[in-house]
């Protein structure tokens, strides 16, 4: 099946402790059924310190589940959920079923 979330699109967070937060998409994990939204589920984490990073406790986005995601419409930011559509070319493009534009990626 093809992906509804990817790399790079605007989501809003639905369920949990960060809902209603709106964030970027930086890695989709499609076996674990998973993504990484910046800026949301923020987690500390203790870091040994190493050559390339310096030790402490930093603060690292935790995956979130994609059933708890939604794109954010393009026009309006609200959640969408999306369909596709074939275009004339053969194209095969993200459709916003809430308003019916086009999800660019």
């Amino acid at each position: 099946m093809a992906a509804k979330i990817r790399k790079g699109d605007k989501v809003v967070v639905l369920t949990g402790r960060d809902k209603g937060r709106t964030g970027e998409v930086i890695e989709v994990r499609p076996t674990e059924n998973r993504a990484l939204v910046r800026g949301v589920n923020m987690v500390k984490r203790h870091q040994r310190q190493s050559a390339q990073q310096e030790g402490g406790i930093i603060s690292k986005e935790a995956p979130v589940h994609l059933s708890n995601l939604a794109v954010a419409d393009p026009k309006d930011g609200k959640p969408t959920r999306i369909g596709f559509k074939i275009l004339a070319d053969g194209k095969k493009v993200r459709v916003a079923k809430r308003s019916g534009a086009e999800i660019n990626g």
